[in-house]
């Protein structure tokens, strides 16, 4: 679905990963599957405007802070995600 670039402190985490879950839903991703369910398609446009609220790889609800110069999103285990 969606390629997630994570920073982190952590050893476990790593710079580019497959996005597992949705960023928006939590739900498990189409991992890719063509035609992408209508519920992930709405998904996607939703997380085209604004930050995801769960983490693509391990389906955590994050820390989300925004500003009005952008977002930042924390998974206690992968860190901080950035646009």
């Amino acid at each position: 679905m969606n390629r997630v670039a994570t920073t982190s402190t952590t050893a476990e985490a790593s710079s580019s990963t497959t996005a597992e879950f949705c960023g928006h839903c939590g739900e498990p991703s189409d991992d890719g599957a063509s035609p992408t369910s209508d519920v992930h398609h709405r998904c996607g446009e939703r997380l085209a405007m604004e930050p995801p609220r769960y983490c693509a790889a391990c389906r955590r609800r994050m820390k989300v802070q925004v500003t009005p110069l952008g977002w930042s999103a924390e998974c206690s285990r992968h860190g901080v995600l950035a646009p």
